[in-house]
């Protein structure tokens, strides 16, 4: 069958604001440096006036991830939700600068754009402010025919299960994905949303997911294991195809009595691991987009990562994969 793209992300659509400050304006603000809290309308209006000068960029999870699969040289789309105002304007602005076919249009009429306030001090580290606006208004109406279209990837947030339609909206999804002969892949966004949504995460990683993208700590919390030994037994009953990030140990892929252990490279000096995952995610998924070996997309998703987590910022930038031997 013909994909009218490679891949198709469904997220939270975020704008990273992103701005150096000094301790003192955590201290003022009264935010725990490296944490990440969740703000109301209010806040962020109070943050955002506050706040120096600041870039301001397309973001969140599989956002990320499909970003840098566009500058990875693949074809992508995006479904998320976001208001017709200044930030919604600049997603979709950065989405679109990068090749990335928006598949809905900004909504006149919502909460305002969702943002996440990236505070980074001297030192690198990143805090958060994060107000989730207009994104959980993403809803079943948005997942149609037209907009899932057909991908040879679609690619699920398991931040979307926090959103009050998004069970609904991802099985309506799987179900238009199947259809058209479309891998359903889900990254399971971090270890509290999986406490969160357990059962609903097993059902559909049972029922409608072909690609698990996740860190072991995830995937411990989605089967109630302890250990990567643990896991790797529990795997022996599933069909599904897991990528699992392990930190400095590397990765592991997994899919029926297929195992491969990639081992992460080494790094002199890391930057910024945030969006490491996203970068992972990326490049193993490009490699399987375009019909690379296993071995070949592990290696993929490792270099991205590792590259990365050298610079500051979660954007995998183009011509990442110049230098990549296997190309």
């Amino acid at each position: 069958m013909t994909h009218s793209v490679q891949l198709l992300g469904i997220s939270n659509a975020i704008v990273d604001v992103l701005a150096h400050v000094d301790d003192d304006f955590l201290k003022d603000i009264g935010a725990v440096p490296g944490s990440m809290t969740l703000i109301d309308r209010d806040q962020a209006r109070e943050l955002y006036g506050k706040m120096g000068p600041a870039t301001e960029m397309s973001g969140g999870s599989v956002a990320n991830t499909v970003a840098g699969f566009a500058n990875l040289g693949g074809t992508a789309a995006y479904i998320g939700k976001v208001k017709a105002d200044q930030l919604g304007t600049i997603f979709n602005h950065d989405m679109r600068s990068l090749g990335v076919d928006i598949r809905l249009k900004a909504a006149a009429s919502s909460a305002p754009t969702a943002r996440s306030h990236v505070l980074i001090t001297d030192d690198g580290q990143r805090t958060m402010q994060t107000y989730l606006g207009a994104c959980l208004e993403l809803g079943v109406a948005d997942i149609t025919t037209d907009t899932v279209d057909s991908p040879k990837i679609m690619l699920l947030e398991g931040y979307v299960w926090d959103i009050a339609e998004g069970p609904a909206l991802a099985k309506k999804a799987a179900e238009i994905a199947r259809s058209n002969a479309t891998a359903v892949a889900l990254s399971l966004s971090d270890s509290f949303c999986v406490d969160r949504h357990r059962d609903s995460f097993a059902d559909f990683v049972r029922d409608d997911a072909d690609i698990i993208v996740a860190d072991e700590e995830e995937v411990f919390a989605l089967l109630g294991t302890d250990s990567i030994d643990e896991t790797l037994e529990a795997l022996k009953g599933y069909n599904n195809l897991f990528a699992i990030t392990r930190s400095e140990h590397g990765s592991v892929i997994v899919q029926k009595d297929v195992r491969i252990v990639q081992a992460a490279s080494k790094v002199d000096k890391i930057i910024d691991t945030t969006g490491a995952g996203d970068a992972y995610s990326a490049g193993f998924l490009f490699g399987w987009a375009n019909d690379r070996p296993l071995e070949e997309c592990a290696k993929l998703g490792t270099y991205c990562a590792t590259m990365v987590i050298q610079q500051l910022g979660a954007r995998i930038e183009p011509g990442l994969l110049d230098d990549f031997e296997s190309l």
